[in-house]
């Protein structure tokens, strides 16, 4: 099959692709990253690249709807449709390039005794001889039971495997960490007893390097989820991996890479061995903890929407390719329905959900929202379809949070005013910037209720038959395309608004509550740490209540992943925590499509059986 060249500017990078391999996949086997967030369909338009020189396949119908006929000649394409016909020069800007984001890893102090599930113990050994014949493994455990009282039933096949030569090489004197009755690795003295907690998101991996000994957080970083190459969302990560097991093993794969590559990045912070890493606690989604373990995902995309497993798992890390000490487990929380994972118990776990008094809402908005509604100890969730328009997806100038992305805006009669993160030139804008445009849209009254865009604003313009609203024009942005909001922008956020609002007004009724009964709402995740309540309040997707009411708290999944990696009793509460949680399938709950509908609108309002009654627009917010 013939081979041909191709050059990615401006990064420099080059390598050999067949005819049958598009763009995309070309970048994937050089390891840089092209955003594409729809599975590779064409749909998402979000893999512009442009070619410079060489002869491509021509535009597909994708292309088309991505491009005018005018870009398309300048050599403008989507980078999942297109494959070479010869040696090409492609050019890749900066909007189409995966870059380095803000990932949200903080979240809230929690001070915990520690009670690890490994504990390690200090022995000195005999050396055999002509009159001690004993096994180098029973001599070991025997001396474990006499020396520290511990009784081991077991050692890990890879420890014992290096058991023999390890000792002799630490002359006798030796550190053996011990999970439950099972010797899991053998050290020297000085060697840390180190564990790791991972949040597995659908757009990032936060992870968070610990000493299980004193509980101490040593180090803690994000990195993003190599798998959003394959979607930006669940179901098309889902529709990947049921295309073929090679697929599924791909997803596989590609979370495993990252989180090793994470391993790595928090050992080197602190002077690490990985190997010194003895136990790992992994959180996430039901569909990331299934893709991650390689566990059948069809179920999972329709209905009665049924996991393959819920309940914890305890996994020799090498299994799943993991590179800690060879004979560490990861620990898994449990699941709870299709699409709300263990990422969400350990939410409520850092919360303490189930001491919690009075009315409480937790959401942890993302691609796919979950909610809890949390009354006097009793917690009903529901998940969402948020979608991740919030996250820049599907949004025509809309990017993940990285540098450069606009996080804020306010409209002031003609003039934009804008922040970037890292206060670099405006290259798009993320989740947090998208919420406060759409409300200063209708503040302003560019948006009505319905969310149609109005004509009478100089910054609204009409392109391909549709208005948008330019928040950075080409001038701005020395000639490069326009940052915009446009009315389908505005309808795609509508729909993933009204599924969170939605979410709290079913579990409200399903309780017999109201909106003014709430005590707090408890809004975690990297979107809702950054969000504007304010913002969030104007267009309708969260309550009209007091903003003394809201509290932002950051990556508190993370927080339960580190409470359960270093305290057996805090893995036995986010059991409790799982089974008391009563899941209700949103669709099914009465008054669901009419409620659907009204959370739509934007402005204030307050909801009752499908029904919208709006609150006076002159009411402030305090």
């Amino acid at each position: 099959m013939t081979l041909y060249r191709i050059e990615f500017e401006p990064i420099g990078q080059q390598g050999k692709s067949s005819a049958d391999k598009s763009m995309l996949e070309c970048a994937h086997q050089l390891n840089f990253g092209i955003r594409s967030t729809c599975g590779s369909q064409g749909t998402c338009h979000s893999c512009k690249i442009k070619v410079l020189s060489g002869t491509v396949s021509g535009p597909t119908s994708n292309e088309r709807e991505a491009f005018s006929s005018q870009e398309l000649k300048e050599g403008w394409r989507l980078a999942c449709q297109t494959y070479p016909t010869s040696d090409c020069k492609l050019d890749i800007p900066e909007e189409s390039m995966v870059m380095r984001q803000r990932l949200q890893i903080e979240g809230l102090k929690v001070t915990v005794y520690p009670k690890p599930p490994v504990h390690a113990y200090k022995l000195s050994l005999s050396a055999p001889s002509v009159s001690d014949l004993q096994a180098d493994a029973d001599r070991l455990l025997q001396m474990l039971k006499k020396q520290q009282g511990i009784y081991c039933r077991s050692i890990d096949i890879d420890t014992l495997r290096n058991l023999s030569p390890r000792l002799r090489y630490l002359n006798w004197q030796c550190q053996v960490s011990v999970r439950d009755d099972e010797v899991i690795a053998i050290a020297d003295w000085s060697s840390r007893q180190l564990g790791l907690a991972i949040d597995l998101g659908t757009t990032k991996i936060a992870g968070f390097l610990v000493d299980l000994n004193t509980g101490q957080l040593l180090t803690a970083k994000g990195i993003v989820n190599l798998q959003a190459s394959h979607g930006a969302d669940v179901i098309s990560r889902i529709s990947y991996a049921m295309k073929s097991p090679a697929e599924k093993e791909r997803m596989q794969e590609l979370a495993i890479q990252a989180i090793n590559q994470l391993i790595t990045d928090l050992c080197n912070d602190v002077g690490a061995e990985t190997t010194e890493i003895l136990e790992v606690v992994m959180v996430g989604n039901t569909a990331m903890h299934h893709l991650a373990l390689c566990l059948p995902v069809k179920q999972l995309a329709y209905s009665p929407f049924v996991p393959a497993a819920c309940r914890a798992l305890d996994i020799k890390a090498r299994d799943l390719g993991i590179h800690i000490t060879p004979g560490g487990y990861v620990h898994l929380l449990p699941n709870v329905a299709g699409f709300v994972g263990a990422d969400h118990v350990a939410m409520l776990l850092s919360l303490a959900a189930h001491k919690i008094k009075g009315v409480t809402v937790a959401l942890d908005i993302g691609t796919n929202t979950e909610i809890s509604l949390i009354n006097n100890g009793q917690i009903s969730t529901v998940s969402c379809a948020s979608g991740p328009a919030f996250e820049g997806v599907h949004i025509r100038s809309g990017m993940l949070a990285a540098s450069g992305a606009i996080e804020w805006v306010r409209i002031i009669k003609d003039k934009v005013h804008y922040q970037t993160i890292d206060n670099s030139p405006p290259i798009g804008i993320c989740g947090s910037g998208i919420l406060d445009t759409m409300a200063q849209l209708y503040l302003t009254g560019i948006l009505d209720r319905s969310g149609k865009m109005k004509d009478n604003h100089p910054r609204v313009r009409t392109t391909e038959n549709q208005l948008e609203f330019v928040l950075v024009n080409e001038d701005e942005r020395n000639g490069r395309p326009a940052i915009v909001l446009t009315q389908q922008d505005i309808r795609g956020l509508q729909l993933a608004k009204a599924a969170i609002r939605t979410g709290i007004q079913v579990l409200l009724e399903i309780n017999s509550l109201s909106e003014e009964s709430i005590g707090q709402v408890i809004i975690a995740g990297a979107f809702g740490s950054y969000i504007d309540i304010t913002s969030a309040i104007t267009i309708g997707m969260l309550p009209s209540l007091p903003l003394n009411r809201f509290r932002q708290v950051g990556n508190a999944a993370g927080v339960g992943a580190r409470l359960t990696l270093i305290s057996q009793r805090k893995r036995s509460e986010a059991q409790t925590i799982a089974a008391k949680i009563c899941y209700i399938e949103l669709a099914t709950a009465p008054y669901f499509m009419q409620t659907f509908i009204q959370a739509g609108y934007l402005g204030l309002y307050r909801m009752r059986n499908g029904k919208r009654e709006e609150i006076d627009t002159n009411l402030s917010i305090k």
